[in-house]
């Protein structure tokens, strides 16, 4: 399929609902069997605090999302929290017959590191939470859906926080070795793909640089927090992820990779920090612009990183925008690019670079999933990608028809799957795709004010309502319709 189809289907303007609802993806033009290769992995993805609820169950410690959200509440758009979130962690067996019923072959989700370590590696491992991933994982295999398995997405035990201040001490990085090595005996005989992180280079600069997610860390002009400084500690952290990701993957490597035969990797969103991993150093024109703020890698530490590289690559890609120079350019630089010498917009002489979203730095580019894809493929030399994140958000208080009926959501799917199979023809060794998300659930600092799911949830019951999307997914990995309109929850 070339580039010129592909534009001109997806920027066709769809106006009546119920006709885009009900067609097929083969009558659309797009088909799995057609446009992806064998073998190719479609799934939905999720992560433990968004959806899992259950906080305080079975002894599971906290993590840094249930202190944050208890005592910063303010800081989440509505209040609200991941105490209770989709209930996952009752209900999985009913999301798993969800994804069974729309026909995936694969189901991204993370770990929850308090609920398997609650006090890190000085405390015991939690029977119960091996017991609930192990409960899942089967079931999950029981569907012929194979586990896609992230080990931190974003939440770390609350202790570990105290302790090392989060990700800026070395010594969490022997934590997250000896929590990976923990769950590659637990669950790696039936594990076949492991990530180690998601988007660190984002999180860690909304942790260390803007001061929005826990810890809270921050210093002008970049934002207004109790202490830190944004202008090295979000290094300072991205630093202790990389080496902490090598050391796990030299461990993988080593001792489980042969004898279990899975793979590992990392997410990313599409923004610096791979090069360091494949390359053993950061880039030089990085070092020369952040200059002492930036860590500095031992020659042990190198080789590290150059010895033991990812088996593939996560990619996390949900819109595209505008870059503007600001070496030789004003810019203003108190955005969290800024220090890049970098200013980013989704705006460009008045006209947006693409359909605005419930996100408001989101917006529908479909064709930025193939430069991204086509990029990644050739600096890192046909290492195997994985489209790890792709979603459209809405708005909670848009009214329920045009939330279960969401046109748009279709229409976003369907472009960027048909620009993804263009990378693939075009050679990208892409090698799967996750829808994000499974079901609406708690958005971190958007609380529950935006939706992503394929399934509508209404939080009060639990019920899960297949949206328009999930049935023209469905339809897509399957060429039938969902058998039923409701997943009814449990009593």
């Amino acid at each position: 399929m070339g580039v010129s189809r592909v534009t001109a289907t997806c920027i066709l303007t769809v106006v009546v609902a119920t006709s885009l609802a009900v067609l097929t993806p083969g009558a659309r033009g797009l088909g799995r069997d057609d446009d992806f290769p064998p073998g190719f992995l479609f799934g939905a993805a999720t992560s433990a605090y968004q959806i899992e609820g259950a906080y305080l169950d079975d002894n599971k410690g906290l993590n840094n999302w249930d202190v944050f959200t208890h005592t910063q509440a303010g800081r989440i758009s509505d209040g609200g929290n991941g105490d209770v979130a989709d209930d996952h962690y009752h209900r999985y067996t009913e999301d798993v017959e969800i994804l069974h019923n729309l026909g995936v072959n694969s189901y991204r989700f993370s770990i929850s590191w308090a609920r398997i370590l609650p006090r890190g590696r000085l405390g015991d491992v939690n029977p119960a939470g091996i017991a609930f991933y192990n409960r899942l994982i089967d079931a999950l295999l029981q569907k012929g859906i194979e586990p896609f398995v992230t080990l931190n997405h974003f939440d770390i035990p609350q202790e570990l926080e105290t302790r090392y201040r989060g990700w800026l001490g070395a010594g969490i990085r022997e934590e997250f070795v000896y929590y990976s090595d923990v769950c590659f005996k637990a669950f790696g005989d039936r594990v076949r793909s492991w990530t180690t992180f998601n988007e660190p280079n984002l999180y860690t600069r909304f942790q260390y640089m803007l001061g929005v997610y826990p810890p809270n860390r921050c210093s002008p002009p970049f934002g207004s927090c109790s202490g830190g400084d944004s202008r090295r500690e979000p290094y300072v952290a991205a630093h202790n992820i990389l080496l902490s990701h090598a050391a796990a993957v030299r461990n993988y490597h080593t001792n489980y990779q042969a004898k279990q035969g899975g793979k590992i990797g990392m997410v990313i969103a599409m923004k610096w920090f791979l090069d360091p991993i494949f390359f053993g150093d950061y880039p030089r024109v990085m070092k020369e612009m952040i200059s002492s703020n930036l860590p500095k890698f031992t020659p042990e530490e190198k080789k590290l990183l150059q010895t033991n590289k990812m088996d593939f690559i996560g990619i996390n890609q949900y819109t595209s925008i505008y870059a503007k120079d600001c070496i030789y350019s004003p810019c203003a630089l108190n955005t969290y690019e800024g220090n890049a010498l970098v200013y980013t917009t989704g705006v460009r002489n008045g006209k947006k670079i693409g359909r605005p979203t419930a996100f408001s730095s989101y917006f529908v580019v479909p064709q930025g999933i193939e430069s991204a894809v086509m990029y990644v493929n050739d600096r890192y030399k046909d290492t195997p990608i994985f489209i790890t994140e792709n979603g459209y958000s809405q708005h909670s208080n848009t009214n329920m028809e045009d939330l279960i009926n969401d046109v748009e959501r279709v229409n976003y799917m369907q472009c960027y799957l048909k620009y993804l199979s263009s990378a693939v023809r075009k050679g990208a060794n892409v090698r799967g795709y996750f829808a994000w998300s499974l079901v609406d659930n708690f958005e971190w600092i958007f609380g529950y004010t935006v939706r992503f799911g394929l399934y509508h949830v209404d939080f009060d019951t639990q019920e899960r309502i297949p949206r328009a999307s999930a049935k023209w997914y469905r339809d897509f990995l399957t060429g039938s319709s969902l058998k039923d309109d409701t997943v009814q929850s449990a009593p």
